[in-house]
């Protein structure tokens, strides 16, 4: 999710997201390339977002160890666990105004400090908990497996800009790119809400956080007229949402 400037961007990560047509020539442009990653392991997958994370980090200002978000993000990564499937995950803070967050194949999670300013704890657990479901789910793959066969890939905002437009110059760079600016469908991420909902409880931490969360996006969504918001699931929508599964479930406890 992002917002530069006056401009409402609730993505990849968090939740909604805009559609842009990438521009042509890029490193999975072709047919051989597209078909390339249909047929690489989960192995090859990994390693690729491995790099691709890498390189990311390297044009980014990370938070550093003795800093509050990084400390924060400790506790919220310890709340949370440390592997989605097995696959070992690495947190770490971007210092930046956007609203953002999003995870990659290989367990890279990454959240930016903006995000962190406007979300308290367990709201933020419920938003990384989302990620990792996106993650675990498969919905990453996918995503990039959708973007790299049309040869488009659906951003996140109107203009790529931001820490994501400074790496698109290195084939890495650009895959990290369409890795963070994926697109899921309204069912994808009605089940990543779902997957974090029960990570949560399994955690015993409270899902209150995604309902708060939402109501926080909603907030900033009134009054924005774009066609960002016309294939996603509205936030207030999804906070009641999950207010309904926690009525039953207590209904049930």
């Amino acid at each position: 999710m992002k917002m530069r400037k006056t401009t409402l961007v609730l993505g990849l990560s968090l939740f909604l997201s805009s559609c842009q047509s990438m521009e042509s020539g890029s490193w999975f442009s072709t047919g051989a390339e597209a078909f390339e990653v249909y047929t690489l392991s989960d192995y090859q997958l990994q390693t690729q977002s491995g790099q691709a994370c890498r390189e990311i980090d390297s044009r980014a200002t990370i938070a550093p160890e003795n800093s509050d978000y990084a400390r924060r993000m400790q506790k919220i990564a310890l709340m949370l666990g440390h592997n989605i499937n097995g696959q070992p995950v690495d947190y770490n803070v971007y210092m930046s105004k956007e609203i953002n967050a999003f995870a990659m194949e290989n367990g890279c999670i990454r959240v930016y400090s903006g995000l962190m300013d406007l979300m308290n704890d367990n709201e933020m657990e419920a938003i990384i908990g989302h990620e990792i479901g996106h993650v675990a789910l498969g919905h990453v793959k996918e995503s990039r497996q959708v973007a790299s066969g049309t040869n488009t890939m659906r951003a996140v905002a109107s203009s790529v800009g931001g820490l994501a437009g400074s790496v698109s110059q290195s084939p890495l760079g650009d895959m990290g790119e369409r890795l963070i600016n994926s697109q899921f469908s309204q069912r994808q991420e009605l089940d990543a809400d779902e997957y974090s909902y029960d990570l949560l409880r399994k955690r015993g931490l409270s899902p209150s956080g995604l309902v708060t969360s939402f109501e926080k996006l909603a907030k900033l969504e009134a009054g924005q007229q774009s066609s960002m918001f016309d294939n996603h699931p509205v936030s207030s929508e999804r906070a009641a949402r999950i207010k309904a599964r926690m009525a039953a479930d207590s209904i049930k406890e």
